[in-house]
């Protein structure tokens, strides 16, 4: 039998977050139903499960963004903040947000920065097959293949558990959100990550009085305006090194001087060598005075940067940033909320540097 404590906590309220994705998916070809068609169903199948006296009582966030998670965009994102901010303001803390597989690496990741230093628990989770039957077009039948039930349930009690922070669950296991990479297309076991987590895992606290959490939510709120604007011109761009002449990626970089200050994860070779030309290197010398952030990051899904290579530690010296041993959904998660939350380039820039070093990378600041 449950403890007493287990008890308690499993009948403390979650609020749960419909987004769309696979998950809610239905017809020919796949397409996300709309929150009035799905969510009856998906309410009437939880309900069945209350029976159960250890199941969590579950409310549902009136959520207005339902849309396939390849279509999101950073809007989109600050959307899904807000929307959980209002509520964790209300003193709700614990929450199952359903995306699809797509952009849930990123999205997580992004909520995990956004959230850092409070208490909230949020766990994101998604199917790579929806959870009812396309087979069966004159009615709404649960597929018993798919892996969207078990995926929610999961996730369900994994928030009833209330851990700080923001993870993802899926197919029976759960990391911490900005460890978390999608590697396969279409198996069941489509994601992975890790629980040597730095920041901002080690970042969230176990409880927050009341006092703090208010502190900190009228901070978040009171930047809502700055946030949401910034959000409609903020891009992070990716730049993939290959075999090509030098010429080529540095025409990539120098069409982003124009724009206004963005990110650019720079994806170079192994543990992050990019070939050298003195052209290049003036560049990202341009693009620094610009106010935009360059990060290194690597093309292998693990182990990330290091500067053991001359191939790779002469681009520190021209202003480039270390990635460490962040995913590239980490990454674009960091960039886009440092553009987001701060108001110039050098306070982006060193913020990036502390938290960076929270993850155990070896690139010096330079």
């Amino acid at each position: 039998m449950p403890s007493s404590a287990m008890k308690k906590t499993l009948t403390d309220p979650i609020h749960l977050i419909y987004a769309g994705g696979t998950f809610g998916s239905y017809g020919r070809p796949l397409a996300p139903l709309s929150a009035e068609n799905f969510l009856p169903i998906l309410q009437q199948l939880v309900s069945e499960q209350k029976s159960d006296n250890y199941f969590p009582h579950i409310y549902w966030l009136n959520n207005t963004l339902i849309k396939d998670s390849s279509q999101l965009i950073p809007i989109d994102f600050v959307h899904f903040y807000q929307l959980l901010l209002a509520a964790y303001t209300q003193r709700h803390r614990r929450f199952v947000l359903i995306t699809g597989t797509d952009t849930l690496s990123y999205l997580g990741a992004f909520l995990a920065e956004a959230f850092s230093g409070s208490d909230i628990c949020v766990v994101v989770t998604g199917s790579m097959r929806p959870l009812l039957d396309s087979e069966v077009l004159h009615s709404y039948a649960v597929d018993a293949h798919s892996d969207a039930w078990e995926n929610l349930n999961e996730s369900l009690k994994l928030a009833a558990a209330g851990e700080s922070g923001v993870k993802i669950h899926f197919s029976g296991e759960s990391w911490p959100a900005q460890t978390v990479q999608k590697i396969h297309s279409h198996d069941l076991m489509a994601f992975t990550g890790h629980s040597r987590a730095a920041y901002p895992s080690n970042s969230y606290i176990k409880n927050l009085t009341d006092a703090r959490r208010q502190h900190w939510s009228d901070e978040q709120r009171s930047l809502l305006t700055n946030i949401s604007s910034r959000a409609e011109h903020t891009h992070v761009h990716a730049i993939y090194c290959l075999p090509n002449d030098t010429e080529v990626i540095n025409k990539q970089l120098q069409a982003l001087l124009s724009q206004l200050p963005c990110g650019i994860i720079l994806l170079g070779f192994g543990a992050g060598n990019v070939p050298y030309s003195a052209a290049l290197a003036e560049t990202l010398e341009s693009l620094f005075k610009k106010g935009h952030m360059v990060i290194c990051a690597s093309q292998a899904p693990f182990g990330g940067v290091s500067e053991s290579y001359a191939a790779g530690s002469w681009q520190y010296d021209h202003h480039v940033l270390s990635g460490g041993r962040l995913t590239i959904p980490a990454i674009y998660a960091r960039l886009l909320w440092l553009l987001l939350r701060y108001d110039s380039p050098a306070r982006r820039r060193q913020r990036w540097l502390n938290n960076i070093n929270q993850t155990g990378t070896s690139i010096k600041k330079r």
